[in-house]
């Protein structure tokens, strides 16, 4: 995904609803620290429609501060900064274990992402980037780091954990495809709320996909078999409008 597609995803997220407010404050927490405005917005947009908690910095300084009032899960930080460089604050918090550190810089050779991990990052990924990349990076440092950090969405009697990706429905473990988890998820960040079908392709299957829109009605069909959900009661049809899990 090139710049051009980063920037439509995050403009459709901006015409959606935020996450229910239940579910974003048991999100994980996202430090993102860099001068630069423009990607600092980006990335804060896009990762806070993605149910994250996300707080910015626009210096070295600023972050340390941050980093010991907000308790970030993950810090996402430039190196080239004004006061305080980002391997000055990756040192600098090495030694606490529940803050990981993604290095975000257009520092591209190899001597600078050893010596970037060298100091304590978890993770180095240079711009010019890729928001689905980096959004599956800091999960996995999540992971890493803290495994009991993800949200933990919930409807009714289903439960999802982001971070372990583990889905229940009464106590009972639900076993779905990749595909399946993401329109689950989907659902249960909007509870309540009508998706129309082409925008659960864009989300799930992705602005590039040309397939048949009946992918949506198979998989819907898929997830309520496995959630035992033969009524309709949990996952209704809007007829000639979309879907909605019931809240």
């Amino acid at each position: 995904m090139g710049f051009g597609e980063n920037r439509r995803y995050i403009e459709a997220k901006m015409a959606e609803p935020a996450p229910d407010a239940t579910s974003a404050a048991r999100s994980p927490r996202v430090l993102v620290v860099d001068d630069e405005r423009s990607i600092v917005d980006f990335i804060r947009l896009g990762l806070q429609y993605e149910g994250f908690q996300v707080q910015t910095a626009p210096d070295g300084q600023a972050a340390l501060r941050l980093i010991s009032e907000f308790k970030p899960h993950v810090v996402v930080l430039d190196i080239m900064m004004p006061k305080l460089d980002g391997l000055a604050v990756t040192e600098a918090i090495r030694g606490n274990k529940d803050t990981g550190v993604i290095i975000l810089s257009a520092r591209d050779e190899v001597q600078d992402r050893i010596k970037g991990l060298e100091v304590g990052a978890d993770d180095y990924l240079v711009k010019p980037f890729d928001f689905g990349e980096l959004l599956a990076r800091i999960r996995a440092v999540m992971r890493r780091r803290n495994p009991n950090a993800g949200p933990q969405l919930q409807v009714q009697d289903v439960t999802m954990d982001e971070a372990t990706r583990e889905v229940r429905r009464d106590g009972r473990a639900i076993e779905l495809s990749a595909r399946e988890f993401d329109l689950l998820r989907l659902l249960l960040m909007h509870p309540n709320q009508v998706l129309p079908r082409d925008r659960i392709l864009d989300q799930v299957w992705g602005y590039n996909f040309f397939g048949d829109a009946n992918n949506v009605e198979v998989y819907i069909r898929y997830l309520r078999q496995k959630l035992g959900d033969e009524k309709h009661a949990l996952i209704q049809t809007v007829r000639g409008v979309g879907y909605r899990i019931k809240a």
